[in-house]
């Protein structure tokens, strides 16, 4: 005789050492929000990086196109000061990937607080189907950073 499986609503609790670990994603991503608070946004759409100490983007420098992470720090900015359509306009990809860290930090916050895991989301998303999302905004918010410095439209508001 087979027996019967019962499906729980409320999944096993974390260990102390994931719980640990979760919180230290969830901090992890606060101290990226607040240093992105921290910055000024640079009104050329990129370059707030420069305010870390970090060197000019060398593609840049070379070719005078912007790589495909250019613009992601005051992307970052803009979204930590609240200003979402200038985070999506100065660099799409970097306002998908803050508002990833935004949801990171809430997500890891839950589970360390609550113990509860969230392995059942993850086991749900289909990883290929989703990195290839991921690959393809990515491409269109390096093109669109490409537009927006060849048409001299590459600041916020210019």
């Amino acid at each position: 005789m087979e027996g019967i499986r019962v499906h729980t609503l409320c999944p096993a609790r974390m260990s102390r050492r994931d719980r640990v670990l979760a919180a230290g994603v969830s901090v992890g991503c606060l101290a990226v929000l607040i240093v992105a608070a921290w910055l000024t946004p640079a009104a050329g759409g990129m370059g707030s990086h420069h305010q870390l100490g970090l060197r000019p983007c060398g593609f840049l420098e070379r070719t005078g196109l912007p790589c495909g992470t250019c613009g992601m720090t005051t992307s970052f900015s803009h979204f930590a000061d609240g200003n979402l359509l200038a985070s999506v306009y100065v660099q799409p990809f970097g306002a998908v990937a803050a508002v990833s860290v935004a949801m990171a930090f809430w997500a890891a916050g839950y589970c360390a607080t609550t113990g509860r895991p969230a392995y059942r989301l993850l086991h749900r998303l289909h990883t290929g189907w989703i990195a290839g999302i991921i690959l393809t905004l990515w491409i269109f918010a390096w093109g669109w950073k490409m537009w927006l410095v060849i048409s001299g439209r590459d600041g916020w508001g210019a």
